[in-house]
């Protein structure tokens, strides 16, 4: 029987997660000099060391790393940190600045007893760290846990023929962890068409099974097609005001590489060199699957998104008066004779599957009025309709570059200023210098 929970002392503000968001809010916090804590079921941003694949890169340009005080200053702005390169580039900005962490401990419970304040209550997982759970109070929590924890795996996974090894993509890091034969790739989002790529690279016989995400030129007109959007500001444009609204924030990442030096991802290439692609997974059981007769059509409309994004850089272009080498179209390299609706995994010889269709939220940790029929957080820009709660990190919490490198600093001021502000309203006596402004 495990011993009870008991308090132990007030601290003004709890921020649930040590990766980027969350150390970038405390960064702001310890300028204010606000007391805090950080609280880590890991180390510190372990996820970049632990739950990438060997050959993983950004596929951002480099400029586009930006952390409080710590902007990339590397050799090669345009270029592509690989999964060593980023890990070690967050160690140097942890060399900057002491926060206060508690790592190795897991907050099992957020609680909202009264109209201000909360309980939590942490669950250290070192032995030695004594009998119980631990209860914090604080007046704000910070959730920086990410925007969906939890990977996804169809329910007819456990259907299949189990002699198939299956993974989700967060467990993949190399080809040789998969037994001997063909890997079935499921999904086509950044992380499945990499992957895909990666095994496809090193000589194995890939199968991928693609969905509806768009796809992206790597460089159009003499630049990175990140760098124009960036110039363009589009990746500046609140959510409240994005084109398409909510439809258009929930669609999958445009897919495109950063390995070496950065390239288009081109699936219709890849099909010409002997990949097998197929439409949306939709069933299975034993050693057979089906699927949608999608193929088709999700090339094409990944193809018009390339295009339609060249032709808004066109505009840019054409009403800025740049001089960039000339326009060009993605015209298709292969096409499908058929949209294929079904494969014998035995017969095809596959002997792996990896799962990369996405994560899902989980916040049922979180006993307060902040989250939508989806689980998703109802917020405005971290900011939530709960007196002291707010969250960092969220795909789109504010604009397109939140959750990534370029939009954190924006956001953890914007949070960090709101909670030093409510800090100094609710309690006149508490010492707390404004947070300046983001660099």
């Amino acid at each position: 029987m495990s011993t009870p929970a008991h308090p132990t002392h007030h601290i003004p503000v709890v921020i649930v997660g040590g990766g980027q968001a969350g150390l970038s809010v405390s960064w702001y916090l310890q300028r204010a000099d606000i007391d805090h804590i950080v609280v880590e079921s890991g180390t510190l941003m372990h996820a970049w060391a632990d739950k990438r694949w060997d050959n993983f890169t950004l596929v951002t340009p480099n400029w586009h790393c930006r952390l409080p005080g710590h902007a990339y200053d590397g050799a090669d702005p345009d270029g592509f940190m690989t999964r060593d390169e980023v890990v070690a580039w967050l160690s140097r900005w942890l060399d900057t600045f002491s926060p206060p962490v508690r790592e190795h401990t897991t907050v099992t419970r957020v609680h909202q007893p009264t109209a201000h304040g909360f309980q939590v209550t942490l669950h250290s997982q070192v032995a030695d760290a004594g009998a119980g759970d631990e209860i914090l109070t604080c007046d704000h929590v910070v959730i920086a846990t990410g925007g969906y924890p939890l990977p996804v795996l169809p329910p007819y996974a456990s259907s299949l023929d189990p002699t198939v090894a299956q993974i989700h993509s967060e467990q993949y890091f190399h080809p040789d962890q998969l037994p001997e034969g063909g890997v079935l790739v499921v999904g086509s989002g950044q992380s499945g068409t990499q992957i895909a790529e990666d095994l496809h690279l090193a000589g194995r016989e890939v199968h991928l099974a693609i969905g509806n995400a768009p796809r992206v030129a790597r460089t159009y007109r003499g630049r990175d097609c990140m760098t124009w959007l960036a110039e363009m500001g589009v990746y500046d444009i609140p959510a409240q005001q994005y084109p398409g609204g909510r439809v258009a924030q929930e669609k999958t990442n445009h897919y495109v590489t950063g390995r070496d030096g950065g390239r288009d991802v081109d699936l219709r290439q890849f099909a010409r060199e002997g990949m097998r692609l197929y439409g949306a997974l939709t069933g299975g059981k034993d050693d057979h699957l089906t699927f949608a007769p999608t193929l088709t059509g999700s090339l094409d409309r990944a193809d018009a998104v390339y295009n339609s994004i060249c032709s808004d850089i066109d505009r840019y272009i054409d009403a800025q008066a740049i001089d960039a080498p000339p326009a060009s179209r993605y015209e298709p390299v292969w096409t499908p004779d058929t949209d294929p609706t079904a494969l014998d995994l035995t017969a095809a010889g596959i002997a792996g599957i990896i799962w990369a269709i996405g994560y899902r939220p989980d916040y049922r940790w979180i006993e307060a009025s902040a989250f939508d029929g989806a689980g998703r957080p109802m917020q405005t820009r971290g900011i939530t309709a709960v007196p002291g709660l707010s969250f960092i990190g969220l795909p789109w919490m504010h604009t397109w570059g939140s959750g990534r490198f370029l939009g954190i600093d924006r956001d953890a001021h914007h949070v960090a200023d709101a909670i030093t502000t409510a800090l100094r309203r609710d309690n006149p006596g508490t010492h707390a210098s404004p947070v300046g402004i983001a660099s």
